[in-house]
C-alpha cells in the first residue's frame, strides 16, 4: 500500500499547471470586532485585557449564550467538533471576537458615520470602512460591471510589519510570505475583475520591486482579456537607501486596459516634459517602411514604382508588383526615373500608402520630396503626413504656413502619448504624498502615502473623457484616490465619483501601547486610533472642507495642473460608513432595512436623498430611485415614478415573481426593476459558491 500511494503522490506532483503557481493557504480569517456576537457565530478567544500577547489563534463556535452571576457567558464548541464535545468551555462574552472566514457567506450592510455636504447635487463620494474583501463582495451587488477605473495600491510586502495575513503580521523570514501575499491579492483581483465595465474600464496597480514580476503573472493570469502593460515612475530623486544594493527611487505601475479603454494624449510625455505647443511644426514621417513588417514580402500590395521628373519633380504612380514581377522590368514614363522603396543596403521595402493614395497626398500637401540622387538605392526620398496630422488638418487643428507649401503647423496644444518611464517633479512622494498629507490633518501620520498628482496623473489618462466616471480604490489607505479624483472634478467640471474602501487597522507600533492600557480592537479609545477614523476619513473631510480637523483653514497651495489654495476645499459631497455583517432573516423581514438602505442608495448612483426608513404610504420616490413595499399602492407608486426625470432604479418588495413582473413591465423605459429581496440574498448566496 505504502509503494502505491508514493507512486500516485509522485503521478500528481508532476502534473504541474501552467502558469503562476502559489499555494492558496487555508481560507484567510478577519476578525470582526463590532460586531454582535449571536448564537452560532464562529469566534476566536482575546487575550486578556492589557497583556501585549497574540490570542488564542484556535477557532469555536457559540453553541448558545447564557447568563452566570451577572454575566453573559459564550458556551464553545471547537470547529467542526461534534456538539457538546469534551473540550468545549464558557468564556465571557466580550472575551470572544466573531471571525469571518473567506468562504463564508456574507450578508452586508452599510451604517453611516458621518458626511460632507458642499456639492449640491453631486454623487457623493463614499468612504467604506470595512475588511476589503468583504466590501468587494457587498460592490458585486451594487455596482457589477458599472466601474470604470480601479486604482489600487497594495501592500509591497517587505517584509516589514506592513501587512496582515490571517490576523498576524507576515514577517520577512516567513517562507510562504510570497504565495500568502498572491493569495490574498488573487481573491481580490477576481471580485475587482467582476466589478469593473468589460467594454471600457481600467485596472491601475502601484508596487515595488518586491513583488512586480510575481503580481505582473497574477495580473495575466487572472484576467486574460485585458491589454496590461507596465511602466516605471521616479518617486525620489534622492533614492531610499538599501544596504548592499542599489538605492531605490522608483515604483512600478501595471495599467491592465479591457475593451475600449486606452490612455488619452497629454501635454507631456511623463519623462522630459515636452509638448508641442501653437506655432510648432508637424513631424513629417518617411514613406519607407522599415523593419520585418515593412519588406516587400510582407505587404506585395505596397511595392509599386513611384515616377520623378529628372529635376526630381512628382510625376505619377505605377502599379503594384506581385512577388514574382521582376522591378527591373518596369519601363518608365519617358523623361522619368523610377524610385521603388527601397533600404539603404538595398532590400525591397514597402510604401506606407496605397498607390492610389499618392497623387491625393501630394495634391493636398500632404506629402514632400528630398532631392534627386540617381546614385542612391533609392533615388528620391519621400515624406508624409501620418494620417492622425491629416486628419487634425481636416479639422482645423494644423494649418498651412503662407507661403511655404511643404510647411504645417499647430493651430493648438497637441497632446502627446506618455512613454513607460516617468519622471516627473509632481510625482515625488515625500512632497505630494508625505508633506502634503501633514498640511491636510497635522500631525497624524501615516507612512508611505502617494502623491496626490501622481494618481491623479495616472487616472486622467483614461478619464478625461469620462465625467461620470466611477473610480473605486479598494486599499485607500489615507484617501489619496477619492482626493484626485476631487482634483479632476475641479478641473473640468466633472461628476466623477470615488468608492474607498480600508479598515480601520491600527498601526502596528501603536498597538502594543493601546493592549498595555486595557484596550481592544472594538474599544472606542481603540479605533478612534484606526486608519479610516484617524486618517482616511479626516483627510477626504479635510480636502473638501479646507480645513484641518482642528478646524483651522489648511495652509498652502495645490500645485502643477491645478494650482489654488487648499483652503478653498472642494464643491464635493462624500459620506462615509461601517460595513455591517446582517443575517437574511433579518433582511427577508425588514429587520435590516436601515443598514440595507445605503446599498440601495449605492446602487442607483450614490445621489440626491436616501430612503432611510421603511415609507408608512408603502412607496416612496426620491431623485434616483423608488422603493415599493405594499404592492396594493402599485399604482400611486408608478405615477410618481412616472413623474420622476432622472430615476433609474425601482425595488419593489414581494415573493411573488409573476406581480414583480407585471409591475416592472409598468415602469417607464430605462428604469431598472429589482425585486427585494430576492435579488440581494441570491447574490450573496451565489457569491459565496465557491
Amino acid at each position: 500500500m505504502g509503494a502505491d500511494l508514493e507512486r500516485e503522490f509522485k503521478a500528481l506532483s508532476s502534473r504541474l499547471s501552467f502558469g503562476l503557481n502559489f499555494e492558496r493557504h487555508r481560507p484567510e480569517a478577519v476578525e470582526l470586532p463590532q460586531r454582535p456576537v449571536r448564537k452560532g457565530d464562529k469566534v476566536r478567544a482575546l487575550p486578556e485585557r492589557g497583556s501585549t500577547k497574540n490570542g488564542d489563534p484556535r477557532l469555536w463556535v457559540v453553541r448558545k449564550i447564557v447568563k452566570e452571576g451577572g454575566n453573559k457567558l459564550a458556551e464553545l464548541d471547537p470547529l467542526d467538533a461534534e456538539r457538546g464535545a469534551a473540550d468545549a468551555y464558557k468564556v465571557v462574552l466580550d472575551d470572544v471576537v466573531v471571525v469571518a472566514e473567506f468562504r463564508d457567506t456574507i450578508y452586508p450592510g452599510l451604517v453611516s458615520t458621518g458626511k460632507v455636504t458642499r456639492g449640491g447635487d453631486k454623487p457623493c463620494h463614499t468612504v467604506i470602512n470595512g475588511e476589503n474583501y468583504h466590501v468587494l463582495k457587498a460592490l458585486t451587488w451594487t455596482h457589477r460591471g458599472k466601474v470604470d477605473a480601479i486604482y489600487i495600491d497594495p501592500p509591497y510586502n517587505t517584509g516589514a510589519k506592513d501587512w496582515k495575513y490571517n490576523n498576524d503580521y507576515v514577517e520577512s523570514d516567513d517562507l510562504y510570505r510570497h504565495s500568502k501575499w498572491l493569495a490574498m491579492m488573487e481573491r481580490r483581483l477576481l471580485l475587482a475583475r467582476e466589478l469593473l465595465n468589460p467594454a471600457d474600464s481600467v485596472l491601475i496597480v502601484t508596487i515595488d520591486e518586491k513583488e512586480h514580476l510575481r503580481l505582473g503573472l497574477l495580473l495575466e493570469q487572472v484576467l486574460p482579456e485585458a491589454r496590461i502593460q507596465m511602466i516605471s515612475s521616479v518617486i525620489s530623486q534622492k533614492g531610499s537607501a538599501r544596504a548592499g544594493e542599489f538605492s531605490r527611487c522608483n515604483e512600478f505601475i501595471y495599467f491592465a486596459q479591457f475593451g475600449d479603454a486606452t490612455p488619452l494624449s497629454q501635454e507631456t510625455d511623463m519623462l522630459h516634459g515636452r509638448q508641442t505647443s501653437v506655432g510648432d511644426e508637424v513631424e513629417w514621417g518617411r514613406l519607407t517602411r522599415n523593419g520585418a513588417t515593412g519588406r516587400r514580402t510582407a505587404r506585395p500590395n505596397l511595392f509599386y514604382p513611384i515616377f520623378f521628373s529628372m529635376d526630381g519633380g512628382f510625376h505619377s504612380v505605377g502599379r503594384p508588383l506581385s512577388l514574382t514581377e521582376d522591378k527591373s522590368r518596369v519601363v518608365a514614363p519617358l523623361g522619368t526615373i523610377t524610385v521603388f522603396p527601397t533600404a539603404t543596403n538595398g532590400t525591397d521595402m514597402t510604401w506606407a500608402l496605397t498607390h492610389e493614395r499618392i497623387p491625393e497626398y501630394v495634391r493636398e500637401g500632404f506629402a514632400k520630396f528630398g532631392k534627386l540622387r540617381a546614385d542612391a538605392p533609392q533615388p528620391v526620398r519621400i515624406y508624409y503626413l501620418t494620417e492622425g496630422y491629416v486628419e487634425a488638418i481636416r479639422e482645423g487643428r494644423i494649418a498651412r504656413t503662407p507661403g511655404d507649401t511643404t510647411r504645417w503647423v499647430h493651430k493648438d496644444s497637441k497632446g502627446m502619448k506618455p512613454l513607460t518611464v516617468w519622471n516627473m517633479a509632481s510625482h515625488n512622494a515625500a512632497e505630494g504624498g508625505t508633506n502634503l498629507l501633514k498640511k491636510l490633518i497635522l500631525d497624524r501620520r501615516f507612512p508611505f502615502p502617494k502623491s496626490l498628482y501622481a494618481v491623479e496623473d495616472a487616472l486622467r489618462f483614461f478619464m478625461a473623457r469620462k465625467p461620470s466616471a466611477i473610480i473605486l480604490d479598494f486599499f485607500s489607505g489615507s484617501g489619496t484616490t477619492a482626493h484626485a479624483v476631487m482634483r479632476l472634478n475641479r478641473q473640468d467640471g466633472g461628476r466623477r465619483q470615488c468608492i474607498s474602501v480600508t479598515n480601520n487597522e491600527v498601526a502596528a507600533d501603536e498597538q502594543a501601547e493601546l493592549r498595555e492600557k486595557g484596550l481592544r480592537p472594538g474599544d472606542p479609545g481603540w479605533e478612534s486610533r484606526g486608519i479610516c477614523d484617524y486618517i482616511t476619513k479626516p483627510r477626504v473631510e479635510a480636502a473638501i472642507t479646507g480645513k484641518t480637523p482642528n478646524g483651522e483653514p489648511i495652509r498652502g497651495d495645490y500645485k502643477f495642473t491645478d494650482e489654488f489654495p487648499m483652503a478653498e476645499g472642494f464643491e464635493e459631497n462624500a459620506e462615509f460608513f461601517t460595513l455591517t455583517y446582517e443575517t437574511p432573516v433579518a433582511v427577508s423581514h425588514h429587520m435590516a432595512f436601515a443598514r440595507i438602505a445605503p446599498m440601495l442608495w449605492l446602487r442607483a448612483g450614490s445621489r440626491g436623498r436616501r430612503i432611510d426608513k421603511l415609507p408608512a404610504k408603502g412607496w416612496d420616490v426620491v431623485e434616483a430611485y423608488g422603493l415599493l413595499i405594499e404592492l396594493d399602492r402599485a399604482t400611486d407608486f408608478l405615477k410618481a415614478v412616472g413623474k420622476a426625470k432622472s430615476l433609474r432604479v425601482a425595488y419593489i418588495v414581494t415573493d411573488d415573481e409573476r406581480r414583480f413582473q407585471a409591475l416592472a413591465r409598468r415602469l417607464p423605459e430605462g428604469v431598472e426593476a429589482i425585486r427585494l429581496y430576492e435579488s440581494y440574498l441570491t447574490n450573496f448566496s451565489f457569491a459565496n459558491g465557491d
